[in-house]
């Protein structure tokens, strides 16, 4: 059974023509095909930032980790964390990129503070280069 699309509803809104013009010129840069894709895209970042926000919503990332394997202990710590926190580890990918570093791709689901806690934590362990978390959300935008 397939989900019927939403209406799509036109408005208009005024801006300052300076901010236009930069949202023109981000939209571009960005490859969108029209405003109304750039500002369906903002509104919907919003949104999935304000669920994040609800501490009893459950939610979903994906925090992407480049680190050094031969720094000591380091791939111990990042193991211990992701069995011992409060957020569900619900897979990895473990990419080799050279001699020295690996990248983890980790999806998480939990509360949007618990995860952000985790990530800030996997990201102040030494070795660790890069710690990037992308928030999502399961709500229909």
């Amino acid at each position: 059974m397939s989900k019927k699309m939403d209406e799509t509803i036109r408005f208009s809104v005024s801006l300052p023509k300076g901010l236009l013009k930069e949202m023109d010129r981000r939209s571009v840069n960005k490859g969108y095909s029209s405003r109304s894709e750039f500002v369906r895209d903002l509104v919907r970042e919003k949104i999935v930032e304000d669920e994040w926000g609800k501490s009893s919503k459950s939610v979903i990332g994906v925090l992407t980790i480049v680190y050094n394997h031969h720094q000591r202990s380091t791939a111990t710590k990042l193991m211990d964390l992701q069995h011992h926190t409060y957020v569900n580890v619900l897979c990895s990918t473990h990419v080799h990129l050279d001699h020295e570093h690996c990248l983890e791709a980790i999806i998480i689901k939990g509360k949007g503070n618990e995860i952000e806690s985790l990530a800030t934590q996997i990201g102040g362990i030494r070795g660790v280069k890069l710690a990037n978390l992308s928030r999502a959300s399961s709500l229909e935008l």
